[in-house]
């Protein structure tokens, strides 16, 4: 029987975080990953001959910058391009562009609304102030407030610490944004519809709320917390897409002595008086450790990982009521040619950035009545890139690959998901883009449909929810993944969580995994 230190259960980019940090730190790792491939949700597979997609997750932003300078991700092949516009056509055969060069944008925006013009630098200024007040929550391990231990009053009092140093108008605007929806948050700032309709599509990807909901201003802030070599706000896509990022993360862990094994699903984890143990794998092998850390979602690490009598009654009732429903898709496509957008054709710097189906807030509130219920958008909103124009190697010389994120594709829809309602989704993304750009049939060479079913059967995430839980305020720092166990550790001794369903949240970040691995070592377990 093999005994470790540490055992990761899932591959996914925070397990392999968590074991190259474990590994840095001198221990024994062995990380168990169910498929055949490493990188849970950002992984990037050949689904046609010469032609490479990242399946689930597509663009980089919010990885943290320590991690890629801690364990030297350049040097295991991370490589970083940026995506640098923003095309948003809209229903009147117009369009809206950002830019990287920050004049052409305010003189597109200056087309649209003088008054959005001179508003745009101002609220640009305001959410990256906000984005930097509340950055530093994301490394704090969220304290227990109701706890009296020296651990939490020490964490309190750094959380009061953090408060303390903030201006009362940065109070305000956290408070502000942690409560508003996305919509009455831009409405505030904006006129132009396409302008608030991207916007706020930040607002509501990998939530099952709408724009006009409350609470969607704190996911627009998520997302707008992203780094790239220190440009803030950056967005990215990196080189052989997202299982560039997983491989970079993997080769670093593998050179600091971490192992890996694939196809090695984990069947259950084995407890022995009251302690976490070691796991017996689906094959009848077992494996011991001192501590097991868990990178699969909330609901797969305590309901089926482990039986819930390990757990008290009200940790296993929290866990039960986490929302993870998944109501998002992925279409991915090959294609012949480029589709043209009627708004801007031949235009080659449209496809190196992204293009946003996201006409106004209405548009896509629309689109969330729809899925509200229980049936597919019957316009969804759509956030496209062109990996192949950014990374040449994604797809063969003069052919194309195209990333499509569709939302809302509810994880339960009244007829269910079946190969037939996977072909209404299908068909549904492909009639809207043909609204914008009416060569795409006739473009397209292989087409897969990704239902949150499959985002479920193939990744392992409870509910196809790609944050592995919702961005909502009862389910943020000191509350996720349950009140008084949002520190990594479990009511389980010797049992670990640091994935995506942990503090901070969704998103290729790999906080949860380096924060998980540093209370590990805090533990001293060895």
């Amino acid at each position: 029987m093999d005994h470790y230190d540490a055992i990761i259960i899932g591959g996914g980019h925070n397990g392999l975080v968590a074991a190259a940090y474990l590994a840095r730190a001198g221990k024994k790792v062995v990380v168990l990953e169910r498929r055949h491939i490493v990188g849970g949700a950002a992984v990037t597979e050949e689904l046609f001959p010469g032609y490479k997609f990242t399946e689930f997750s597509y663009v980089v932003s919010l990885l943290r910058p320590e991690i890629i300078r801690d364990l030297e991700l350049p040097r295991h092949g991370l490589k970083i391009l940026p995506l640098p516009s923003t095309f948003t056509p809209t229903e009147n055969g117009d369009y809206l562009a950002s830019w990287d060069d920050h004049d052409l944008t305010r003189r597109e925006l200056y087309r649209h609304s003088p008054k959005d013009a001179e508003a745009y630098d101002e609220y640009a200024r305001v959410m990256a102030r906000a984005a930097k007040a509340i950055k530093p929550i994301i490394n704090l391990i969220p304290p227990d407030p109701s706890s009296l231990s020296l651990r939490d009053l020490l964490g309190l009092f750094k959380v009061g610490h953090y408060a303390r140093s903030l201006s009362e108008k940065e109070l305000y605007m956290i408070a502000k944004l942690a409560t508003q929806s996305s919509a009455d948050l831009l409405e505030e700032w904006f006129e132009t519809d396409a302008l608030k309709g991207t916007k706020a599509a930040s607002g509501i990807i990998g939530t099952f709320l709408g724009p006009r909901s409350p609470g969607t201003a704190y996911v627009l802030l998520h997302h707008y917390m992203g780094e790239i070599d220190g440009a803030f706000r950056a967005w990215g896509f990196a080189k052989g897409g997202s299982g560039g990022v997983s491989g970079a993360i993997a080769n670093a862990a593998r050179s600091l002595g971490a192992e890996i094994r694939v196809n090695s699903p984990v069947g259950q984890v084995i407890v022995k008086g009251g302690r976490a143990v070691g796991v017996a794998l689906e094959n009848g092998d077992e494996l011991r450790a001192r501590v097991v850390l868990s990178a699969a979602d909330p609901k797969r690490t305590f309901f089926q990982l482990v039986e819930p009598k390990h757990f008290p009654d009200e940790f296993v009732t929290s866990i039960r009521n986490f929302r993870v429903r998944g109501s998002s898709g992925k279409v991915n496509i090959a294609l012949s040619e480029l589709p043209q957008f009627t708004a801007l054709p031949n235009e080659p710097a449209l496809y190196r950035g992204a293009v946003s189906i996201s006409p106004s807030i209405d548009y896509i509130e629309r689109a969330y009545d729809d899925a509200k219920y229980g049936q597919i958008s019957k316009r969804p909103y759509l956030d496209m890139v062109f990996p192949s124009m950014i990374d040449p190697d994604m797809a063969p010389p003069g052919r194309h690959v195209m990333s499509c994120f569709v939302q809302y594709a509810p994880y339960d829809i009244e007829e269910g998901w079946t190969d037939e309602t996977r072909n209404t989704l299908g068909e549904t993304v492909i009639s809207t883009i043909e609204q914008y750009a009416p060569n795409i049939r006739r473009a397209i060479v292989g087409m897969q449909v990704i239902t949150p079913k499959d985002i479920e059967a193939i990744a392992g995430i409870t509910g196809g929810n790609i944050f592995h839980g919702e961005l909502l305020l009862h389910q943020i720092f000191f509350l996720r993944p349950a009140p008084q166990w949002a520190d990594f550790r479990t009511p389980l001794k010797g049992y670990y969580f640091g994935a995506s369903g942990a503090h901070p949240g969704g998103g290729v970040m790999g906080a949860p995994g380096m924060l998980a691995a540093k209370e590990i070592l805090k533990d001293g377990n060895w």
